[in-house]
């Protein structure tokens, strides 16, 4: 992230920052956007000649009793994270439950047991971290265990008790627990309202549709970020995904356009990281679940091995998953999840989606080799060499 204030703004880029201002409408035929000020309540129309939506995501908030009471907070900005932690500095929360087991609720349930909170995680699937395929969830379970969070899978967040319009507890469909501080991991979804109402054309989860060139089915109006909609590299449909990098790639590539040159966005594989503690996640292309829904005919193969050579000092264990078409042996996508050192591999996963390998090229890579880092025959050849044999 590159943080700038407006004033660096307009001395290297001579572009005007107007913080502190919300968009309220987009008039298309009048190529127009009406703004309020948020300090005065001041009305303004500013006019355009393009148009560029970036208006990220929106934190998913069930319409459940409790939601807004204090202490009950979404994560999706920087200031969101500087609000919780004046709460955490204030009320010295001692127990903390985080509704949902994605990556934000992860994340959240490692920060929050290391300021010493007693944590629970709750999650209306039947395994924590959606994305991935549930065998290789379950490491991921069992580290939550390990540290001490106290899952609990397959229960439906119900509402949230707060006699006093503070939070005292989180009800589900089978229980009530206690809680100083709840946290909403559900996700986000595209914020769009905007876009919609003005009638620019939604697509896939309601994202912005765009083509290649992130133009909008309006002209003289682009879409770019998590508002957008994108391209799935392996499924060859359209997409959506939350993430730092899309949002970069694709802000590139409208700003570029609108500046008159002509480049395309070629699409995702929804390349995902992250960790819990020791334990590192990272996750490309399709999963069986997407994989079943496409109709594509693949077979796959799981291994486990060491993260480094199993001699070497501190090596531990790592899982790697590929899958492949079948026949054909192309390359489909592939979860790893292991000890440290671990989930930067899905690098290798992810530039062979790229580039249309074979789990047969992938045994031929030159991946480097040294005992502090992986064994002669690295984990991701291991399961290449694994799935190959089902082709």
């Amino acid at each position: 992230m590159i943080e700038r204030t407006p004033d660096v703004f307009k001395q290297k880029q001579n572009i005007d920052v107007h913080t502190e201002h919300e968009a309220l409408e987009i008039d298309r035929t009048g190529r127009r956007v009406r703004v309020r000020d948020l300090k005065t309540g001041t009305e303004t129309w500013e006019p355009f000649d393009q148009l560029v939506l970036a208006t990220g995501t929106t934190v998913i908030r069930p319409p459940v009793p409790g939601i807004d009471a204090s202490g009950v907070y979404g994560l999706k900005t920087l200031e969101d994270g500087f609000r919780i932690i004046r709460a955490i500095e204030e009320e010295r929360p001692a127990r903390a439950v985080i509704v949902g087991g994605g990556y934000i609720g992860i994340e959240m349930a490692e920060a929050m047991l290391n300021l010493g909170c007693e944590v629970s995680l709750v999650d209306m699937l039947p395994q924590v971290m959606g994305t991935l395929d549930a065998d290789m969830a379950e490491p991921v379970s069992d580290a939550l265990r390990r540290a001490g969070v106290s899952l609990y899978l397959e229960e439906r967040l119900e509402g949230f008790e707060s006699p006093d319009g503070k939070i005292k507890g989180v009800l589900t469909d089978k229980r009530a627990l206690p809680a100083d501080i709840a946290i909403l991991g559900i996700g986000v979804r595209p914020n769009t309202h905007l876009a919609g109402e003005a009638g620019i054309p939604l697509g896939f989860k309601d994202a912005i549709k765009v083509n290649d060139r992130l133009e909008t089915g309006v002209e003289g109006v682009w879409a770019a970020g998590d508002c957008a909609e994108v391209f799935h590299l392996i499924s060859r449909r359209p997409f959506w995904v939350a993430m730092g990098t899309v949002a970069n790639k694709t802000g590139r590539v409208a700003g570029i356009n609108i500046g008159g040159g002509d480049v395309r966005f070629p699409g995702v594989l929804g390349t995902a990281i992250t960790k819990f503690k020791d334990t590192e996640i990272a996750r490309t292309g399709l999963q069986e679940r997407e994989l079943k829904d496409s109709g594509i005919d693949y077979v796959s193969r799981a291994i486990n091995a060491k993260a480094r050579a199993g001699y070497f000092p501190g090596s531990g264990p790592i899982r790697v998953k590929l899958y492949a078409e079948k026949g054909s042996g192309r390359l489909l996508g592939g979860q790893i999840v292991g000890a440290r050192g671990s989930a930067k591999r899905i690098d290798i996963i992810a530039t062979a989606l790229h580039a249309g390998m074979t789990v047969s090229d992938i045994i031929d890579l030159d991946l480097g080799y040294a005992p502090p880092f992986s064994s002669a025959w690295d984990p991701v050849h291991i399961a290449a060499r694994q799935t190959a044999k089902q082709v």
